[in-house]
């Protein structure tokens, strides 16, 4: 997960965002497709609409969630060691539109920016974070780009001079399975190009405890961001989804190294989606989110073998969260 909710009149130098992968309608198709298989799932990426954007960032201040905070702190520690490897004039590509405070505490080690162009698949979140962005960076040129960033996608042409710098933060790596993962890499080589610099924020294997407790505030926060796509699908798509029928619920999976979050029904239930039926027992779930935590050590090999090479990486002292800078191997 990587959101944060901005906001901020439109900024006339602002580019209108550019469509690298046209109009995205896959959300009947994904829903349809994910809650027809024997074991129901839906992409992550549905959770951000602008209610669930608002929800995500209020779990950001919880106590029990540590990613946000901790990664703040390291990018505020090292931005000028992360400037220093990138080098001068570089163009940022951030993939998903994340907290514009940890791009701007990126840029602010940067030498220069030629540009800042966020990747993003929610439109209104995009257009917010690039207005404010370019509120604070008037002499920055901000060019956003509705796509879907695990999906091969164009840069607008104000990229094509200078060298590139993807920012992927909020350890959203973790969505991904590794073999996903390695995929994205390959692709992010590509796109940043030769001596290309990307920097990550990785998620740690910690204590199960710690990671149960962020995943299941005590406020009941990722409990409601969870629930909320079932209301997005009855709002878009027509839906009859009875919330206080289904629960949420987040645990450490330790074998396969990862939080897994699911929607489960709480009684026999069949649920109307757009004309067509979908039934549920009690007990059945719908998988809605994996999160992977990586030891350095793997992680910087999931690199190595997705075309990178380490640069640098830094860890906080509790042993929690990680931030990595990639380099691009010779193509």
């Amino acid at each position: 997960m990587n959101r944060t909710m901005t906001s901020g009149p439109p900024a006339s130098h602002v580019s209108n965002p550019f469509f690298a992968s046209g109009e995205q309608n896959d959300f009947r198709r994904d829903v349809f497709e994910g809650l027809a298989r024997a074991h129901k799932a839906i992409p992550c990426k549905y959770f951000y609409d602008e209610r669930g954007i608002e929800l995500f960032d209020a779990i950001c201040h919880t106590p029990e969630y540590y990613p946000t905070r901790t990664e703040m702190s390291l990018l505020k520690k090292h931005a000028k060691d992360i400037g220093a490897l990138a080098g001068p004039g570089v163009n940022v590509i951030e993939f998903g539109t994340g907290s514009s405070a940890k791009a701007e505490l990126l840029l602010s080690g940067i030498d220069t920016p030629a540009s800042y162009i966020p990747v993003d698949i929610a439109s209104a979140s995009l257009a917010n974070e690039a207005a404010a962005m370019s509120q604070r960076y008037p002499d920055l040129t901000v060019a956003p780009v509705f796509a879907d960033f695990t999906l091969p996608f164009a840069l607008p042409s104000v990229a094509a001079q200078g060298r590139r710098l993807g920012f992927f933060p909020g350890s959203t790596i973790g969505n991904f399975t590794p073999e996903e993962a390695g995929a994205f890499f390959h692709r992010c080589a590509r796109l940043l190009g030769q001596d290309g610099v990307l920097v990550v924020g990785v998620d740690l294997k910690k204590s199960k405890r710690i990671l149960d407790d962020a995943y299941n505030d005590a406020a009941g926060l990722t409990a409601a961001f969870n629930l909320n796509l079932l209301h997005r699908i009855n709002r878009e798509l027509k839906a009859n989804f009875d919330l206080d029928s289904f629960t949420h619920c987040a645990h450490y999976n330790l074998v396969r190294g990862r939080v897994e979050m699911h929607i489960y029904s709480l009684s026999f239930q069949t649920v109307r989606i757009d004309g067509r039926l979908f039934s549920f027992i009690p007990g059945e779930s719908i998988h809605t989110e994996n999160s992977y935590k990586y030891s350095v050590p793997e992680f910087e090999a999931l690199a190595q073998a997705s075309g990178f090479i380490t640069l640098e990486t830094w860890v906080d002292a509790d042993h929690l969260f990680s931030l990595h800078v990639l380099r691009v191997a010779h193509q």
